[in-house]
């Protein structure tokens, strides 16, 4: 079976996508660059832990790639998943395992986004030191069960030679009215803790992540842009380019640790491996300021 990654890049004729996550954020998003792109494409109908109606819509569709973005986040935030424990592991561990291995079945790429929220600082990569956690590197984080859940499928998708696992955090897009964007959500709570993280400028890394898959690439890649940002480098650049009279409160971990369920994951990632690929990716401060801020702007000058 063959996944050889190749540098030739086929013509947007010859590729037919099958999405999974038409009501989610990044399968929206996906939606729309496949049409800006004159990409062909259709959303899977099928539910992920149902293989039978997997198995129907590559029949019926016969893609050249498939993509997840089906993932089971929780609402309003992944709390969610610390008290729906089942449907959490039927969508993410069963039904991400059932569409990777039919997938492979069918000698198909499958590009996963996945999350990056698997890793904490520790004492061999503590805050502010520049250390990523890489590709190879073991899960260290499991607060949450969402994270824990995460962690588990990625491990057994190591095995699986012909998928492409994105570890996505914290998404942040251009659209600033999404309650998803982790911007919207931040100017929007009460009082925010303040923690330089890996995130991922979804404007800047969603065609990248098509790119990838007419390259069949696979295996794992820290899906971040390059370098870290805090919560108040953010709504400093929210204040100077969109509302200079904003304002925000921050609290420590441990005052935030009594509204919160679960524990959140903050780290940074590695990204040589997505940079070698793409050398042309923009570090994150540069990423925000060109993908939101720039395209956003209403104050005068920042």
């Amino acid at each position: 079976m063959g996944f050889e990654s190749s540098n030739g890049t086929a013509s947007p004729k010859l590729l037919k996508f099958l999405i999974y996550g038409r009501t989610g954020w990044i399968g929206g998003l996906l939606g729309k660059l496949c049409q800006s792109q004159g990409i062909d494409f259709t959303y899977g109908s099928g539910r992920l832990e149902n293989r039978p109606s997997l198995e129907a819509d590559l029949v019926a569709v016969n893609p050249t790639h498939v993509f997840n973005a089906a993932g089971l986040t929780g609402r309003p935030n992944v709390d969610w998943c610390e008290s729906h424990k089942v449907e959490t592991i039927r969508t993410n561990v069963v039904g991400t395992l059932t569409l990777a291995d039919l997938c492979r079945e069918k000698g198909l790429v499958l590009i996963n986004y996945a999350t990056g929220c698997i890793f904490e600082y520790d004492s061999s990569h503590p805050l502010g030191s520049g250390i990523g956690f890489k590709e190879e590197d073991t899960p260290n984080f499991i607060g949450s069960f969402y994270s824990k859940t995460k962690a588990m499928v990625e491990d057994l998708l190591r095995n699986y030679e012909n998928v492409c696992t994105l570890r996505v955090r914290m998404p942040i897009s251009s659209d600033l009215a999404n309650p998803r964007n982790f911007i919207t959500k931040i100017t929007r709570y009460e009082k925010v803790v303040n923690i330089p993280n890996s995130m991922t400028i979804l404007d800047e890394l969603l065609p990248i992540s098509i790119e990838m898959a007419k390259r069949n690439l696979t295996g794992i890649f820290n899906f971040t842009n390059p370098g870290v940002v805090s919560h108040n480098e953010i709504l400093e650049m929210y204040r100077d380019y969109i509302d200079p009279d904003f304002t925000w409160k921050n609290f420590t971990l441990e005052e935030q640790a009594k509204v919160i369920v679960a524990p959140r994951s903050n780290n940074e990632l590695d990204t040589a491996k997505l940079k070698q690929e793409f050398p042309e990716l923009l570090p994150i401060k540069e990423s925000l300021i060109k993908y939101v801020f720039k395209p956003n702007q209403k104050t005068a000058a920042a």
